[in-house]
């Protein structure tokens, strides 16, 4: 499944609203700044990778990623 910015924003917000945190409380435990917090929310799609995967840590929010399937001998 493809996720757009917009729908881990949405996810984000939903699961820090869910747990009773505000995004401050979110910025402080995951290490990040409340703007940052609030550009992710929005789904603003220059948010550095790195830190949208330490939110997600820090909610509990887990991913999984599935490798193109390929012919051939294994790279």
């Amino acid at each position: 499944m493809t996720y757009t910015t917009e729908q881990i924003g949405a996810l984000v917000k939903t699961t820090r609203k869910a747990i009773g945190a505000t995004q401050k409380d979110l910025a402080l435990t995951s290490g990040t700044g409340l703007r940052f917090i609030i550009d992710l929310e929005k789904g603003k799609s220059t948010c550095q990778f790195g830190k949208v995967l330490t939110v997600l840590h820090t909610l509990g929010i887990s991913m999984s990623f599935t490798p193109p399937i390929t012919s051939g001998a294994n790279q």
